[in-house]
């Protein structure tokens, strides 16, 4: 869960931030940027849920560039839907779902592997304190 919510707090910041950029309007870009990323941090828990079965984390695509692919392609879809759904306007809808999940794949990318790293780092220290001797 930790993960999920340190991913949220970077999401809500980044749409937010594109959401006034394209609109102007604090109210619009306020709404967006707390609808889009709740929908897309549920759509987050369920894709790790997804990556996390044995057949894909031990295959060649648990690598952090397939799983950042992957969570574009969700990611786009939620965020063209929810911006269409709120401002009506196709144009706005298309340029957020290219510009902010773009940039929260770019995102996504770092911090799928500073978890990587930490997720690493907790299983090397269990197989160290494993071998150690428990006299």
């Amino acid at each position: 869960m930790k993960k999920t919510i340190s991913f949220a707090v970077i999401h809500f910041t980044v749409a937010f931030s594109v959401a006034y950029l394209l609109t102007g309007d604090i109210l619009i870009g306020s709404l967006i940027a707390m609808i889009e990323p709740m929908v897309n941090t549920v759509a987050f828990y369920f894709h790790e849920k997804a990556w996390q079965t044995k057949a894909l984390k031990k295959s060649h695509y648990s690598a952090p560039v397939s799983k950042t692919i992957s969570f574009a392609v969700v990611h786009f879809t939620v965020a063209f839907t929810v911006v269409y759904l709120l401002t009506g306007d196709i144009l706005i809808g298309s340029v957020m779902a290219m510009i902010e999940p773009a940039i929260n794949t770019l995102a996504y990318y770092f911090h799928e592997r500073v978890w990587q790293k930490k997720e690493h780092q907790q299983t090397s220290v269990s197989l160290f304190d494993a071998m150690a001797c428990q006299h």
